[in-house]
């Protein structure tokens, strides 16, 4: 079941400067891909691509836009049904 969120402009533009970037590294880029794809559609984020964006949240190096990017894409992820 898909959930309502969607990636705002702010964040696509946040996560497009992460794209771009040459510091950024696989994860960053990984994640910011994952919002990007979930501007204006109902695609829900992976649990690896979840998995990288809560790292990213906690790492005291990434990005203020890369941590952004990982902030939307892990709320837009389902969670799992419990049993």
């Amino acid at each position: 079941m898909a959930k309502s969120e969607s990636t705002s402009k702010k964040v696509a533009s946040a996560a497009s400067k992460v794209l771009k970037s040459k510091s950024a590294t696989k994860a960053e880029k990984s994640v910011a891909a994952s919002a990007l794809t979930q501007k204006g559609s109902t695609e829900t984020t992976s649990a690896k691509v979840a998995t990288s964006a809560s790292k990213i949240l906690r790492s005291k190096t990434a990005s203020k836009a890369a941590k952004s990017a990982a902030a939307s894409a892990l709320t837009q992820k389902v969670k799992a049904k419990k049993k």
